[in-house]
């Protein structure tokens, strides 16, 4: 009897699913629902990302946050440095509140919206999700903590590479590198060791301020 009560068992099923979510989202709506739906929710500075869930990063936009990272280009950096993670998504949250294309409000022709909305999920290949409000966004991230396996590190693998994918790969590697820069960088200088040697100055000429990442191989652990 006194085995069953301290079974593990018994004590996985005592366990909530957690939640990792930035400072900001403190005191937002979102939390006060996931913890009335049983989550645990920790805290954190988070870089990248409003919530991370074991190896999802997610980015969470109301409609009006949406429109306004869109115009700062705010969004377009943030979509690339989620892309650490192996997995990430955007929520676009208040699709009932508020008419995501309409002109009035935003100042942003309708079109405009639908053609960044393409090059998120085609340029950038981050998945979006559309909520109706907080509740919606709540549930979704709760589902999300049953559906996720054990955690992972921060990069997915790749099944199968050639030479150059494995090249790319490495070199994506490094925050805001994405495959347009890698191949670039590859395309002229050959290596990720020539690469690596070249000064910072002469980087910056080709990247821009994307080069100051390769400071870091220089740096202690």
């Amino acid at each position: 009897m006194f085995e069953d009560i301290f079974s593990e068992k018994r004590v996985k099923k005592s366990i909530k699913p957690k939640i990792i979510a930035d400072i900001h989202e403190k005191n937002s709506l979102v939390i006060s629902e996931l913890i009335s739906l049983g989550v645990k929710i920790g805290f954190e500075h988070l870089k990248v990302a409003d919530f991370i869930i074991k190896d999802v990063a997610i980015e969470r936009k109301t409609v009006s946050d949406f429109l306004n990272s869109m115009i700062n280009k705010r969004l377009i950096k943030q979509l690339e440095e989620i892309k650490q993670y192996p997995n990430y998504l955007l929520i676009i949250e208040g699709i009932e509140e508020r008419e995501l294309y309409n002109d009035e409000p935003s100042g942003i022709h309708g079109n405009a919206i639908r053609g960044f909305l393409l090059d998120i999920l085609l340029k950038y290949k981050v998945p979006i999700i559309y909520t109706k409000d907080y509740e919606d966004t709540a549930t979704f991230l709760f589902l999300l903590t049953k559906k996720q396996g054990k955690d992972m590190g921060i990069r997915a693998r790749k099944k199968t590479l050639d030479k150059k994918e494995t090249l790319q790969y490495i070199l994506e590697g490094f925050p805001g590198i994405g495959p347009k820069t890698a191949k670039k960088l590859l395309k002229k200088y050959k290596t990720i060791k020539s690469i690596i040697k070249q000064d910072v100055k002469e980087l910056k000429a080709e990247i821009g301020k994307k080069a100051e990442i390769f400071k870091l191989v220089d740096e202690d652990y």
